[in-house]
């Protein structure tokens, strides 16, 4: 869970309580552990708590959790939840974010910061790993290397989308510049802003139509 994973000064993660993994299976041979029922509210995997067998995937879907907290800025439990005109009470982001993914709505629901950020490729490459991580079966679910390898192309795409979009700004600089021409006018060169209008501006208007003295 994201009270768990803290960050350096370099934003280096360190994983600061692994506890249910400290139980689970840590042989080849051993698939699973079955235990009493334990953990967080919010990140328990829900084939878990039905079947009380605690897997490596178990760990995939409370990943799943942490990927949608980090995309909608939002804890796991929500405190409250507005259903259409319906308040509810208490809400699982989990549940909220799949039922958001279902009816095209996920995107209202993210990070206000990231929303006009994050370019369309990179959100559907990690909103569609999330949602594979909460998968309600485990066996459903993709091993960690595959979610990893899809986060580092979510990555990839959002870095070629910000680097097109400064490349972008900076043609549009580049050629506001070498539209710009210089003139002289009384003898001083002044700098005009390039247009293609070929009418006279107003620094040649007394060349045009002199007025007598």
């Amino acid at each position: 869970k994201t009270t768990n994973l803290l960050l350096d000064k370099r934003w280096v993660a360190k994983v600061a309580d692994f506890g249910l993994s400290k139980i689970g299976p840590n042989m080849l041979s051993h698939t699973h552990v079955s235990t009493i029922v334990k953990g967080s509210f919010g990140y328990l995997d829900p084939e878990y708590y039905r079947r009380q067998k605690l897997t490596e995937k178990s760990d995939v879907y409370s990943f799943g959790v942490v990927l949608f907290e980090v995309l909608c800025a939002r804890p796991a439990v929500l405190p409250m939840v507005m259903e259409g005109e319906e308040e509810l009470e208490q809400a699982n982001l989990a549940e909220w974010a799949l039922h958001c993914h279902q009816i095209g709505t996920l995107d209202q629901i993210i990070d206000p910061c990231l929303r006009e950020k994050i370019d369309p490729e990179c959100f559907k490459t990690f909103t569609d790993i999330a949602k594979k991580c909460l998968a309600d079966r485990g066996s459903e679910r993709p091993p960690m290397s595959d979610v990893l390898w899809n986060l580092e192309l979510a990555w990839q795409q959002q870095e070629g989308a910000d680097a097109e979009r400064e490349q972008r700004t900076c043609d549009g600089t580049s050629t506001r510049i070498a539209g710009d021409v210089a003139v002289m006018i009384d003898g001083q060169q002044v700098l005009r802003t390039g247009n293609s209008d070929p009418t006279p501006g107003a620094e040649f208007s007394e060349i045009m139509a002199p007025v007598g003295r």
